[in-house]
């Protein structure tokens, strides 16, 4: 005798599904959780990490520093192999900036030193040529610091990083994040300019307008009431303009920022 085939009723059903939709529901807000990509205004994650400059300890390595982390997708690339010849040819003009340059990439110790080798021993571009990237590249083949700073994007590789920068400032926050794409090679010029400007916003409590550059006009404070907007368009002292009464600008020339950062003109440009 056959037993009778059991079927749930709909409400049984419906309360199966429920179950499953919240079960990976809470299976996605774990790995959102446990991987969120840092934004702006984050306290930078912490990370203990082997590099080709040693074990690194971030961020008590760097008191008192600011910090350009950056990844890369892979050793041994073109891409990526200009932009570490540019990064260390550069690395005076960040460390006068009290910037510490610190590389990622989902690679090990080995293949980085190789490569590293290969760079100062064998590539000519540019007319750089010679050169010895003396910054640290970090271990990073679990990818236990991609994912916490959201370095791995699926859609793009679920296996390298793309190339992520971070400007995190001496109190270990993540002040600014620039991404580009695998198959892009970074804007160094864009990257000092960035570090510089949130310097000088910093040290003068200020903010810049689109592409600003040292010695260019900066942007005034907005007015707190109608009658400061209506003296801000009245009295436009200290070289101050206004091209109404919500955008005013004046000079901050170069002068001042080499000294407050305690820079030369060289530097900053």
């Amino acid at each position: 005798m056959h037993k009778p085939i059991y079927k749930p009723s709909g409400v049984q059903v419906r309360h199966l599904l429920c179950i499953k939709q919240f079960t990976i529901l809470s299976i996605r807000i774990m790995e959102n959780e446990e991987y969120r990509m840092p934004r702006i205004g984050d306290i930078a994650p912490s990370f203990k990490a082997s590099s080709t400059q040693g074990t690194i300890n971030f961020p008590e390595d760097f008191e008192g520093k600011w910090v350009i982390l950056f990844s890369h997708p892979a050793d041994f690339t073109p891409i990526c192999t200009t932009e570490f010849m540019q990064f260390a040819h550069m690395a005076p003009d960040f460390a006068a900036l009290n910037c510490q340059l610190l590389g990622l990439s989902i690679g090990g110790l080995s293949s980085h030193i190789a490569w590293l080798r290969t760079i100062k021993e064998k590539i000519e571009y540019k007319g750089m040529k010679n050169v010895e990237v003396g910054f640290p590249l970090i271990d990073d083949l679990r990818m236990e610091v991609a994912r916490k700073y959201g370095m791995i994007h699926p859609e793009a590789s679920e296996t390298f990083a793309v190339r992520a920068v971070f400007f995190i400032d001496p109190k270990h926050v993540i002040r600014a994040i620039i991404y580009y794409p695998m198959q892009l090679g970074r804007n160094f010029e864009e990257i000092k300019r960035v570090l510089i400007g949130l310097q000088t916003i910093d040290a003068f409590k200020i903010a810049l307008p689109a592409d600003w550059q040292p010695g260019d006009d900066i942007i005034t404070s907005a007015p707190s009431s109608f009658n400061d907007a209506q003296n801000k368009m009245a009295i436009q002292s200290d070289g101050s303009h206004c091209y109404d009464w919500f955008f005013c600008v004046k000079p901050l020339p170069i002068e001042q920022i080499t000294e407050k950062l305690n820079v030369s003109k060289d530097d900053l440009v």
